[in-house]
């Protein structure tokens, strides 16, 4: 007799692929120098940084279904959303500013602060999918708001002036997450 695929098993092979393809992108980036400069011209439209912030609701939805396939695709669209809108014509002197520096520090090698930075990354999509999955609802609040703030000041603490670009973008998306993750919450005790 035939295996029985399972919705659980074809979530998890969705999940497991999307995991794969996330990480495909990455090592390209950063191996790939035309593809690196691409999508940062691309990144200067302003519409990625409004949107990026937006695909934590997403991955929390995934982590409230348990459902590999929603949280690792919505990680895939986070990571790629940066080159999905075309080139703007006029770009803010801040955002070329901001965005030379990200280049120049994603390009400069290895030290301390890079290996924290990594390792805060990691642990706030950890902490955003465990206290969703287990329905720790306080929790996962101070994750999505700690890690704005982390955003932010690391942006302005590195990128200087131009940092500042990173705020209004950060904080909008903070509300529109703070604001779906109460409607879940409120939804959810209602049921």
């Amino acid at each position: 007799m035939g295996r029985v695929i399972t919705f659980k098993r074809v979530d998890l092979l969705a999940g497991l692929f999307f995991a794969i393809a996330t990480i495909a992108i990455i090592v390209a980036f950063f191996t790939n120098k035309e593809f690196f400069e691409w999508a940062f011209a691309r990144h200067q439209n302003m519409l990625s940084w409004y949107i990026r912030p937006l695909f934590i609701i997403p991955i929390v939805i995934g982590a409230y279904k348990k459902s590999y396939f929603i949280i690792f695709a919505s990680i895939f669209a986070l990571f790629t959303s940066m080159f999905w809108f075309p080139q703007p014509t006029t770009v803010d002197e801040r955002v070329i500013g901001f965005l030379n520096f990200e280049k120049k520090y994603l390009t400069s090698g290895w030290k301390a602060d890079k290996f924290f930075v990594l390792i805060a990354v990691v642990l706030f999509f950890l902490f955003l999918i465990y206290t969703t999955w287990q329905r720790k609802w306080k929790s996962l609040l101070w994750v999505v708001i700690s890690g704005a703030v982390l955003k932010v000041i690391h942006s302005v603490i590195f990128g200087g002036e131009n940092g500042k670009s990173i705020v209004k973008p950060a904080i909008i998306g903070l509300f529109v997450c703070i604001s779906a993750i109460t409607y879940i919450v409120i939804k959810k005790r209602k049921n």
